[in-house]
């Protein structure tokens, strides 16, 4: 389309959003621009869009969202082959035919890492709880949850496998530790000044995987870290707009642009910018956005459950080698349990999404 529709197609058009029906789209909602994500002046509201070939770029997008529904590929249609490159790839089920690696026969637990986890506080101790669920999904050899000693009882009383510690003033991290989960459910108010200080050095100087996570986001300090170190963030859109001093508007308005700033004011780390499509990637690469999911993941803990699940992926030595490929995997597989629980329960909680996440 290179011009708005005429007005007996607006009509058309109107009359069909108002019959309260599902709408298949099929490539592009009539009347949406799909370079821009804009109407012309009156566009299908549909439930689902198949689009053909690969997304375009207008139907990833917060404007877009009402019109395209859900968003899927249909990519073998028997197009002539023609190499080319985008700012951003769609995340498809068929990228991770033979992922994760099968596991060594002769593996043990030192084999597959020790996450360590830094969460909880008075009033969000289930935030630690649902993360260090979500971090079991993803099998790390060990899990090691530091809670502040006024949670400790409720938070240990719901966990079996995981080591569960408490701590007054700074937990003391064992020496085998192969990455670093932070922010689940922390109450600024509520810890000490040397919390905030640890959290920050890890930060800049830890050796191993660093995943940045709700209130530990706003205590992360600007510039490089350690030279070759994983860092990744996990926003929501609030967050990312608290974090570069603008309004959550803008940062809808524009994602891959806030995802660029954010990645480029901490020195490079990788960002999972939460919400509608989800966004991963960093500022030296093109970006990834995943379709799966629904919009039942709008509930207090599922961002919890993800970070967990993501930190316990990084955790495994032989995972870290690919970080890209691992970050795809968890967000995908985290909006493709939920829509696996919607057909089935629809009612669901982010505590049942700690228990399938990860299945297939």
């Amino acid at each position: 389309m290179n011009r708005p529709l005429s007005a007996s197609w607006s009509r058309l058009i109107e009359r069909i959003n108002a019959a309260a029906l599902p709408i298949l789209a099929v490539d592009v909602p009539s009347g949406l621009d799909a370079d821009s994500g804009r109407p012309f002046g009156a566009a299908i509201r549909a439930t689902l869009t198949v689009t053909l070939g690969a997304a375009k770029r207008g139907l990833i997008g917060a404007e877009a969202a009402p019109f395209v529904g859900r968003l899927e590929i249909a990519g073998d249609i028997g197009l002539v082959p023609c190499p080319f490159t985008t700012d951003f790839a769609a995340i498809v089920p068929e990228d991770f035919r033979d992922y994760p690696p099968r596991r060594p026969v002769a593996g043990h637990k030192g084999s597959f890492g020790h996450l360590a986890i830094l969460a909880g506080s008075n009033g969000f101790h289930g935030a630690a709880v649902l993360a260090a669920r979500g971090a079991q999904r993803a099998q790390p050899g060990l899990i090691t949850l530091y809670v502040p000693d006024s949670i400790y009882m409720p938070v240990a009383a719901q966990l079996q496998a995981v080591m569960v510690h408490p701590y007054t003033q700074q937990p003391e991290l064992p020496g085998n530790v192969t990455a670093m989960l932070v922010g689940p459910g922390l109450a600024a108010k509520e810890l000490s000044p040397s919390v905030h200080d640890a959290v920050r050095s890890l930060w800049q100087h830890s050796q191993v995987p660093v995943i940045a996570d709700a209130s530990a986001l706003d205590w992360l300090p600007t510039g490089a870290t350690t030279e070759r170190s994983l860092r990744v963030i996990t926003p929501h859109p609030g967050e990312a707009a608290r974090m570069l001093g603008a309004s959550t508007a803008s940062v809808q308005s524009d994602r891959p642009a806030a995802l660029q700033a954010l990645s480029q004011k901490l020195g490079g780390c990788w960002v999972v910018l939460k919400g509608h499509q989800t966004l991963i990637g960093h500022a030296l690469e093109p970006l990834a956005v995943n379709l799966s999911g629904n919009p039942h993941l709008a509930q207090g803990g599922s961002g919890d459950v993800l970070a967990g699940y993501i930190a316990g992926l990084l955790a495994q030595p032989e995972l870290q080698i690919n970080p890209r490929l691992a970050l795809h995997f968890a967000v995908w597989q985290h909006g493709a349990a939920a829509d696996r629980l919607l057909a089935s329960k629809p009612n669901f909680t982010m505590e049942d999404l700690a228990g399938v996440l990860g299945g297939r």
